[in-house]
């Protein structure tokens, strides 16, 4: 039976292989994001989210959809007109 550290050792080495994608297809961005596919296209319509094309694929940047993510985050952090009054 492996001792703690080298259990230890074996999780570090997987998650140093863990590499993310620079690009997703569109259902792998709508799981990341928690969102549906016409929400996505939305976004994508809105150039909010950034995409490129690779022959027929949609290929959404990861870069992108993390973008998204902290400029929404920021907003949602700053008080509204309501919360003010």
């Amino acid at each position: 039976m492996p001792s703690a550290g080298t259990t230890e050792h074996l999780r570090e080495q997987r998650q140093r292989q863990t590499i993310e994608p620079i690009v997703m297809r569109v259902p792998e961005a709508c799981r990341y994001l928690g969102i549906g596919r016409s929400t996505l296209y939305v976004l994508i319509g809105k150039r909010e989210i950034e995409i490129i094309k690779l022959g027929s694929s949609t290929l959404v940047l990861t870069a992108s959809l993390r973008s998204l993510v902290e400029r929404r985050r920021k907003n949602s952090d700053e008080p509204t007109a309501e919360a003010v009054q």
